[in-house]
């Protein structure tokens, strides 16, 4: 009876923590719901998404006011077309400036969303024209290298 109850609480840890790790997959992906009502469609073009992901969300001031609902290559413009999907409760201004920003140490990726001053709100449909590329560590790395390698350079030939 004893080696039964004590299998018995072994399966009830092993299942707890099965359900923890699922729940903690869940929200690192972005898969939990969220609590966005109703919403309008809005674009944003980028010419360097980064690892910006669907579901990603969309926040302003911290808050999350909507999510990325697709991403797709426009091959006129050679530029990503991002859209948003925004709950309706937050109107933004047509100038609306539109940035990915990386948070954690995961490295998720979300867009931010900066309110401009226009009278006129976005609607159904509208494209953010503002808007700021992903900073890619890669680049950031290679440009700062290449800038050092020019000094290094430049100072060899003034010591001559």
């Amino acid at each position: 009876m004893e080696r039964t109850t004590i299998d018995l609480w072994v399966g009830f840890f092993v299942a707890l923590g099965v359900a923890a790790i699922l729940g903690l997959a869940l929200k690192v992906g972005n898969l939990t719901s969220s609590n966005i009502g109703e919403t309008y469609t809005v674009t944003a073009g980028f010419e360097n998404i980064g690892g910006l992901k669907p579901r990603a969300p969309v926040k302003s001031a911290g808050v999350v006011i909507g999510r990325v609902d697709g991403i797709r290559f426009d091959a006129e413009t050679y530029e990503a077309q991002v859209t948003l999907k925004l709950d309706k409760r937050y109107a933004f201004p047509k100038d609306t400036f539109a940035n990915i920003y990386t948070a954690g140490l995961l490295g998720e990726q979300y867009v931010g969303l900066e309110a401009g001053g226009d009278e006129v709100n976005l609607k159904e449909g509208d494209k953010i024209t503002h808007t700021q590329d992903a900073v890619v560590l890669e680049k950031m790395i290679s440009q700062f290298l290449y800038n050092k390698a020019s000094e290094n350079k430049s100072d060899n030939k003034a010591a001559e």
